[in-house]
This record gives structure tokens, C-alpha cells and sequence, in this order.
């Protein structure tokens, strides 16, 4: 059984990290290679790149910038934007991420996630799905998944979409709600509770982070395995070390923050 993970996502738009609120307003945050260097040393799990602009603009990932990014870690490193075939992952995974998010592309072709899984094992495909929720939805109110950096709405409810992304190979599920990103006043709990309960992989709850309390929230109420934060932490509010000490001290089975050995020990 794995532990709960908290992991740092890095939006990244022109080589460089930004964070907006609900998709909009991006403002820069620094350069991804120091920024994943100083949230592995805090303690982060994973590092999630995603490329954000990459789809929009008909564009593969900035593989020179995730090279150097992959370079630094010794934590798992996620990458998506612009994932469109199997080449796209084959590029990324060789440039070295350990594995690859989909989200436009595998609503546009879905057996690129199962031709990635039967490539490189499910292990290494994650569904990316940014869901918002519509009260007048194609099948009624609900949240439903958006392509193309949240640009794009589809017809796809996203606890079904999640459902058939896992049955076509995906190993684990990103969920952003956009209806919470950047906003910090916590995950949508009843969408991630509803994905969790509904695919038997790994779910990522990602969108609406403020504080402590809302990872525990999270776990425990969202049934989350994992947690993805990025805007407290790019504004120093507070580091991934305190929140997991927060986390442990309500019972919350987190990897203990293992300090990283200055370069050259």
C-alpha cells in the first residue's frame, strides 16, 4: 500500500513556472529547475511539469527544460502538455520523466493511453482531467472535463471520463478542479471522493490548496492517495516539510522529510 504523497506541481509557460486562480491571471514564480531543486529538499514526493501552454498552441513539450529539471531530482517527475502520441511519451520518458500525464490528446485518440501502457506499463500513463462544474452540462448538472489548458469544454462528465481512462490503461488520475484552483479554500472533496470511489488507480487531488488542513481533507474526506499543491508554496507561506509535519501529527502516514546532502557531500 503507498503511502500518502504530497507532491508540488510546477506550471510551466514559456520555460518558465506560473500560477494563476481557476486557469486565468498567470503570474511568474521562478525558473522550474531551482524551484523543483528546493521542493525536493523540503520534503515533496513527487514533482508534477506540466506544460501548460504546450496544447493550446499545437506544440510538444519543452523537452530541453524537462531534461534539466529531471536532471536535479531523485524524486518521481511527471510530465504532460502537448502528449499526443506514443512518440511524445517515448521523447519524454528519454528525457527523463518517469512518467507522462495525457489530458487533450486522449480525448482526441484514447488508445494513445493504452498503447502508452502496453509501451511502457500503466505505471508510467497518467490521465490528466480538468473538470469544472456546469449546472447546464451536456448530460445535466455536473463537472465536466476541459481540454487545452482548461480553454476547452468538452461533452465528457469527468467521473465517466476518469472511468474509461483507466480502462484504456491509465495508472493513476490527475483531477483539477478549476472551479478551486488558485482560489485556496480547499479540493473539491465531493468530485474527488466521487473519481476515488468510481477507478481502482491512484487519484491526485489537485486545485484549491491553502493550508494544512485542507490535505488532511483531502486523504481523509476526499479519499485522495495523493495531494498537489503549488501556490502557497511559490508565495513561502509555508513549505512541504511543515505540511507534513501537520499531516503526521494527525495520523496521517506521510514520508518523514528527509533532508537532501548539499551537492558535492
Amino acid at each position: 500500500m503507498l503511502r500518502p504523497r504530497v507532491i508540488v506541481c510546477l506550471d510551466v509557460k514559456d520555460g518558465r513556472v506560473v500560477k494563476g486562480t481557476k486557469f486565468v491571471g498567470l503570474r511568474d514564480v521562478g525558473d522550474p529547475v531551482e524551484l523543483a531543486r528546493r521542493y525536493e529538499a523540503e520534503g515533496a514526493d513527487e514533482i508534477v511539469f506540466l506544460d501548460i501552454s504546450a496544447s493550446h498552441e499545437g506544440r510538444g513539450t519543452l523537452l530541453e527544460t524537462v531534461r534539466r529539471t529531471a536532471e536535479v531530482l531523485f524524486i518521481p517527475l511527471t510530465v504532460g502538455g502537448g502528449v499526443r502520441t506514443v512518440e511524445d511519451m517515448d521523447a519524454l520518458l528519454r528525457a527523463g520523466a518517469d512518467k507522462v500525464s495525457v489530458n487533450s490528446g486522449a480525448v482526441r485518440d484514447p488508445s494513445v493511453l493504452t498503447r502508452g501502457a502496453e509501451r511502457f506499463g500503466s505505471q508510467c500513463v497518467v490521465a490528466s482531467i480538468d473538470a469544472a462544474r456546469l449546472e447546464d452540462g451536456p448530460s445535466g448538472p455536473g463537472w465536466y472535463h476541459h481540454t487545452h489548458g482548461g480553454r476547452t469544454p468538452t461533452d465528457l462528465e469527468a467521473v465517466a471520463w476518469a472511468k474509461a481512462c483507466v480502462d484504456r490503461g491509465a495508472g493513476e488520475i490527475l483531477l483539477t478542479s478549476m472551479d478551486q484552483d488558485g482560489v485556496r479554500t480547499g479540493y473539491d472533496l465531493e468530485l474527488t471522493r466521487a473519481v476515488a470511489e468510481a477507478v481502482p488507480v491512484p487519484v491526485i487531488a489537485s486545485g484549491g490548496a491553502g493550508s494544512a488542513e485542507h490535505l488532511r481533507e483531502g486523504f481523509q474526506e476526499g479519499k485522495a492517495a495523493a495531494v498537489l499543491l503549488a501556490g502557497i508554496l511559490h508565495d513561502g507561506l509555508t513549505t512541504v516539510g511543515a505540511l507534513k509535519e501537520s499531516l503526521a501529527s494527525w495520523g496521517i502516514p506521510v514520508r518523514p522529510s528527509q533532508p537532501v546532502a548539499p551537492e558535492g557531500a
